[in-house]
């Protein structure tokens, strides 16, 4: 069959919403085999790489997922916690306490979290939806700043699976929110907080994920509104230019990529006798390999070993209640419209029933 299979449909059910927060995603294990199947889904992708096909082919198999999986490995297992990789659980903590804020704000949907690549995957996440009624979805990428190679695979997905689907959902998508004012606010929180209790540093670095040059002239706009964000939370901390610096990480391969190289700016910042510096990830909402490994780690030992005295890492977003905040605002915005706000008279009901569920739980307690 063309088609996936439909639930069973009955009249006069009324439909349900939910916001789907769409993370890049993680090896299942820090192992060289499940790194490696990350790495074979990940950078197949054509939104990723565009090198012609067959040239890459030989790439990716003969050369990068032989040599890089098991050195990929190594750095995973050096973040990995007891339970599991730090972006799932983060992404997991994040949409379970989304849910929680909008439905302060008295909006009743449900949120789940689905990952690009590795599980959940989208295609998993959008069938369980539509088995559970949601035909409204609202698809939320953790990705503030626009680019083709994240927020647009995220939509191919989406549109990929819903190729198979007969009766498609309602559906919106969120582009970026790389200057919207709560989420800058929350990342000025975010340095305040750090800086209250550790001090001010002599350089604020900002180190967005890089992105090959070509992209950026062939009209993709991620190098743009990485700018815009750090202006923005520039200005939020009142720094003027020479109290921080731009700069890009996670570089692949040998094509120029967006400049100034992260690892690069940081020796040079030491060798030029600055003693503290602090960095800070605003393209990223969660902590993950390429924050806590790459720079906590790698970019740490590169400025120490080129005479830096002090360096911060500031962690990202994650679960901080301000963000939490942010988020849901975020989310809001984009769900205006839909008949997802409770009643006064629904909402008092929800309050009798939860006391009647405490009350039963208690006395089924008492009973034991």
């Amino acid at each position: 069959m063309r088609f996936l299979k439909e639930p069973d449909y009955s009249h006069g059910k009324t439909g349900k919403t939910a916001v789907v927060l769409i993370n890049l995603g993680t090896p299942d294990a820090p192992t060289t085999s499940a790194v490696r199947r990350y790495l074979k889904q990940f950078l197949w992708d054509r939104r990723v790489v565009e090198v012609p096909r067959f040239i890459w082919w030989l790439i990716l198999r003969l050369i990068i997922l032989p040599f890089r999986s098991g050195q990929s490995a190594r750095k995973y297992a050096s973040i990995w916690t007891n339970d599991g990789s730090p972006l799932l659980v983060h992404t997991a903590k994040q949409a379970a306490l989304l849910k929680g804020y909008l439905g302060e704000r008295g909006h009743e949907v449900h949120v789940a979290h689905a990952m690009r690549y590795g599980s959940p995957s989208i295609p998993s996440v959008l069938e369980k939806l539509k088995a559970d009624g949601y035909d409204r979805l609202l698809m939320l990428s953790a990705y503030p700043q626009y680019s083709a190679t994240t927020t647009a695979s995220n939509f191919d997905a989406v549109f990929q699976h819903y190729q198979q689907v007969r009766n498609i959902p309602e559906l919106r998508l969120v582009k970026n929110y790389h200057d919207h004012e709560a989420y800058i606010e929350a990342l000025r929180q975010s340095v305040l907080q750090h800086w209250q209790t550790e001090g001010r540093p002599e350089k604020l670095v900002m180190s967005f994920h890089g992105l090959p040059k070509a992209f950026l002239l062939r009209g993709d706009p991620y190098h743009c509104e990485c700018y815009k964000t750090a202006r923005l939370l520039a200005e939020k901390l009142g720094l003027s230019k020479e109290e921080y610096i731009v700069s890009f990480q996670s570089r692949l391969g040998r094509a120029e990529w967006l400049q100034p190289y992260t690892a690069p700016v940081v020796k040079q910042l030491a060798k030029d006798g600055i003693k503290r510096i602090d960095v800070i990830c605003p393209g990223f909402i969660a902590d993950c390999l390429e924050t806590l490994e790459e720079i906590a780690i790698e970019v740490r030992a590169e400025f120490m070993q080129a005479g830096g005295k002090e360096f911060h890492y500031i962690p990202c977003l994650n679960e901080s209640p301000v963000w939490m905040r942010a988020l849901a605002e975020i989310a809001e915005q984009h769900l205006i419209g839909w008949p997802t706000m409770l009643t006064a008279s629904m909402r008092e009901e929800q309050k009798k029933q939860a006391l009647l569920s405490r009350a039963e739980a208690k006395r089924l307690g008492a009973d034991h």
